[in-house]
């Protein structure tokens, strides 16, 4: 079970220069997603007078945030594994591929993880993996950008409710995301990946 694999991590992990780099990284994709995804949504009510909540608004907003996501997911994936998100940092923590010390700091499973699979026949994505993911924050966003405004991201909400020091229903927009990620992540790890068999990284991998 992936509970099984938790690990809180040692305290040198959280200053480690490789945490410090993974850290930054995910630093600047996230000012890059969150820039450009709230930038791309003032700069269309500004031109066409309060136009963002209209279906093309909706649709302005989910491109722009699809193509930010992209290009941020891009930017901190081979440093510190582009999560952008806290919610999934969270899941990788829960799924056992990233200790509690490095998930507070970074939020990197290349630099981190408590264990990783003997086998690599699973695959890797790759490039493919930030055009995915970014495709499927585009459509979110248009399915349900006119309900809550499918934030999905933690850090989506706070940083403009921090700007404009509004609270109302900020909660959900925390909870909601967790609650997805560790569901996604507990199931990925038990009906996917399975039984594979893990081995402890060694010291030098941390």
């Amino acid at each position: 079970m992936p509970i099984s694999r938790i690990a809180i991590g040692s305290p040198l992990e959280a200053r480690h220069p490789e945490a410090l780099k993974a850290a930054l990284a995910e630093f600047i994709s996230t000012l890059i997603f969150v820039f450009a995804g709230q930038g791309s949504g003032m700069a269309y009510n500004k031109l066409t007078a309060n136009g963002a909540a209209t279906p093309s608004g909706l649709v302005a907003a989910a491109l722009a945030h699809a193509f930010a996501l992209f290009v941020a997911v891009s930017v901190g994936a081979n440093i510190s594994g582009g999560h952008v998100n806290p919610a999934v940092t969270f899941g990788a923590f829960l799924g056992g591929h990233i200790t509690l010390l490095r998930a507070s700091s970074t939020g990197s499973p290349s630099c981190s993880a408590p264990s990783s699979p003997a086998s690599s026949s699973k695959g890797n994505l790759g490039v493919i993996a930030p055009i995915a993911i970014g495709f499927i924050v585009g459509a979110n966003i248009l399915a349900g950008g006119a309900f809550d405004g499918a934030s999905m991201n933690p850090a989506v909400s706070f940083g403009p409710a921090v700007i404009s020091w509004t609270w109302d229903n900020h909660w959900v927009y925390w909870l909601g995301p967790l609650i997805g990620a560790a569901i996604a992540a507990l199931t990925y790890d038990i009906v996917f990946i399975g039984n594979i068999t893990h081995e402890q990284l060694p010291v030098a991998d941390y």
